[in-house]
């Protein structure tokens, strides 16, 4: 007989997924290999989500409720499993974030967890987190679904030239990455400057830092460190830090100055010539 691991619900979201992946299965009278033909995956799957060893993505989630008639239910779950996969220290911003209406970041070595491709997510999370990075993957991907709202926030996104010249995860992630990020130009929410080396110093020389607005609650200013995040309202700080904002927006490339050299950087460090792209106009 199988040796079924005792789950405390209450342990944290993913038990609760878990014991309740279990508790719904057994009352459609499935075994766990039906159930993971059902939903195209292996027995094993489900046991070890169950047992709270694997952690879910939204896709397994989402056919889950299909199979289980739960009405969303797991869709729901999963939410809150991603984000507890989430650095504690970093959670309370991505709670944030995911609340802001208006989000304005400077970025000086890596591209925007929100614009990252899933493969160079995987390279970047893979240096820190090589036992739970299929985890810390899916919990990156799932902070993007707010840019797919029906409102989503308007993002604007300064990137220091470096992080276009970094190869994260090699040549081929980096050309995809680039070209991801020329095909946000579609976006009307959405901008991305850079920031070129001829610029010199700058008000951003400290790191990168981002800044939330809302509609109804204080602005925040967020910054983090190695291992941990500092969030603050603090009106001084966000008066600085707004002007200073300002000043990396005026010294950067215009929004289609830098699309046209990010394609150049995308062809001539990394060989892809990019596909001709260009804003919808109404």
């Amino acid at each position: 007989m199988a040796n079924i691991r005792d789950l405390d619900p209450s342990a944290s979201p993913l038990d609760y997924y878990g014991s309740e992946l279990r508790r719904l299965r057994e009352a459609a009278h499935l075994k766990q290999a039906a159930l993971g033909e059902i939903v195209f995956c292996t027995a094993s799957l489900i046991g070890q989500v169950e047992t709270a060893r694997k952690v879910p993505t939204r896709d397994f989630s989402e056919r889950l409720d299909a199979a289980l008639g739960t009405d969303g239910h797991f869709s729901r779950l999963v939410g809150l499993v991603l984000r507890s996969v989430l650095p504690t220290w970093f959670q309370p911003f991505a709670e944030m974030e995911a609340q802001a209406e208006h989000i304005s970041t400077f970025q000086c070595q890596l591209i925007y967890g929100l614009l990252q491709t899933e493969a160079y997510a995987r390279a970047v999370l893979g240096v820190e987190n090589p036992g739970k990075l299929d985890a810390a993957v899916a919990a990156r991907m799932d902070r993007q679904r707010i840019l797919a709202r029906e409102n989503p926030p308007v993002l604007w996104v300064v990137l220091d030239e470096a992080a276009l010249h970094r190869e994260i995860g090699g040549r081929e992630v980096m050309s995809n990455q680039l070209a991801h990020l020329l095909s946000l130009q579609r976006q009307q929410w959405l901008e991305v400057q850079v920031l070129p080396f001829n610029a010199g110093q700058h008000a951003g020389m400290m790191g990168s830092f981002t800044m939330l607005r809302f509609d109804d609650d204080p602005d925040l200013h967020y910054s983090e460190s190695y291992d941990s995040g500092h969030m603050t309202a603090n009106p001084q700080v966000i008066k600085e830090r707004s002007v200073g904002y300002a000043r990396l927006q005026a010294e950067a490339l215009s929004p289609r100055a830098s699309a046209e050299l990010i394609a150049r950087v995308m062809e001539e460090r990394y060989g892809k010539h990019p596909e001709p792209a260009g804003r919808a106009v109404a």
